[in-house]
């Protein structure tokens, strides 16, 4: 358990507050954050870049609350729908610190992105042809480069190899660029690439910052004023007694190559890093009630929550600390596996958990679930998606309501033949 949990009279404390009481208070399941905890990681990455512009990450956790303190912590955001631009807007991140990334967007998203005056990351030339048809002004781009990096990280969230999905093969780029300058309405000024998420081994940004650097080396040749370099995020953190790296060694390895670089080059341009996942994730716990002890091949402890609120487990085979939040001063007894009310064999949250022993009604405490919890959450199986809770010196603050049975079908329509 990190240092920003606490325990009191055998109970489990965040924000300064108790987590039976906020489970009996609202409701389970149920999202809690810890606003404190949020702003002292934003902190850290702003001490350790400090002249680097820094987009939070919103596909992360886009809950207007949160990009908020975003904002007020003076972040921009990368923002991958136009929903996540749309929210960004909302909650006052403002329009030059917006860069409008992704691999597919829709007329309409650019059409949005356009209208809202952000800078735009292309990745393909059918995107620079789109845009460049719809663009009635001069635009400032960027384009995501693919460096073909390997990284230690899931099969699924790995964005840098030659194989993915994301961005121009880093030995088109130049061909793409100049392409570009051709066109009347667009004005390229800047390169982006993501490698990956979740990185613990953050050696691979060497080779990453290197390879950027040569590609700005080429592009500075042709004559394209490079006014940024965006290395993505991507940072990890320890969700199972892994060893974190902080934001200072990220930037004691890519700071002095990337100075190097600019002064071998004759340019200034500006870093831009992309954090989400090291921002949120262990901010939030998620807590479930346990409706079911069941013996049977193993030892199943059913709760409330399922893949539909935290898929994390089932998507990625990701581990999340467990504990009992109404029992943190017992001693574990038994191992239990923790599965969920969907319809489906693979709504697991924790395989083989070493527990105090588990009874019908216990509050189950999940960690680390602030980053892709509620934002990868569904309705499947038609189960309503519960609250969002913002926690903070003792205070709590609803920041999402729960929805309701009517939430389901707001936007169904009976057509008149089948009433």
């Amino acid at each position: 358990m990190k240092e920003h949990f606490k325990i009191e009279d055998g109970h489990l404390l965040i924000g300064g507050v108790d987590t039976v009481k906020l489970a009996e208070k609202y409701g389970t399941p149920l999202y809690v954050t810890d606003e404190k905890r949020i702003r002292e990681r934003a902190r850290k990455f702003k001490r350790a870049f400090p002249s680097a512009e820094l987009l939070y990450a919103a596909k992360a956790n886009w809950n207007i609350s949160i990009l908020r303190i975003m904002a007020e912590e003076g972040f921009g955001a990368d923002v991958f729908s136009d929903g996540e631009l749309y929210a960004a807007l909302l909650a006052g991140i403002q329009k030059e610190k917006i860069l409008f990334n992704g691999n597919s967007k829709s007329p309409r998203e650019l059409k949005m992105a356009l209208e809202a005056d952000v800078k735009i990351s292309i990745d393909s030339e059918d995107e620079l042809i789109t845009l460049a048809e719809m663009a009635d002004k001069e635009i400032e781009v960027s384009f995501r480069v693919n460096p073909n990096i390997s990284v230690k990280t899931h099969p699924k969230i790995a964005t840098g190899l030659r194989e993915s999905k994301f961005g121009i093969p880093a030995e088109e780029a130049t061909s793409i660029y100049e392409k570009a300058i051709r066109l009347d309405n667009i004005r390229p000024i800047g390169i982006h690439c993501h490698i990956g998420s979740q990185i613990l081994d953050i050696s691979p940004y060497r080779e990453t910052i290197e390879r950027m650097m040569d590609l700005v080396a080429k592009l500075t040749e042709i004559g394209i004023d490079i006014k940024f370099v965006d290395v993505g995020g991507g940072l990890g953190i320890s969700y199972s007694g892994e060893k974190e790296r902080r934001p200072s060694d990220l930037a004691s390895l890519i700071l002095p190559i990337f100075e190097r670089r600019c002064e071998e080059i004759g340019i200034k341009p500006i870093l831009v890093l992309e954090p989400g996942r090291y921002l949120v994730a262990d901010s939030t716990i998620l807590l479930t009630r346990v409706n079911a002890v069941k013996k049977a091949y193993k030892n199943f402890v059913a709760v409330d929550a399922g893949f539909n609120i935290f898929i994390r487990p089932a998507m990625y085979e990701a581990y999340h600390e467990i504990a009992i939040a109404n029992k943190m001063n017992e001693e574990a007894e038994e191992t239990y596996t923790v599965v969920g009310p969907i319809c489906e064999t693979g709504d697991i949250l924790g395989r083989d958990r070493k527990l105090p022993k588990v009874k019908r009604g216990d509050l189950l405490a999940i960690f680390d679930t602030g980053a892709y919890g509620f934002s990868m959450s569904s309705q499947y199986n038609g189960r309503p998606r519960p609250a969002e809770i913002l926690v903070n010196d003792g205070s709590d603050e609803v920041i999402r309501y729960g929805e309701e049975y009517s939430d389901l079908i707001v936007k169904m329509n009976l057509p008149a033949r089948l009433m």
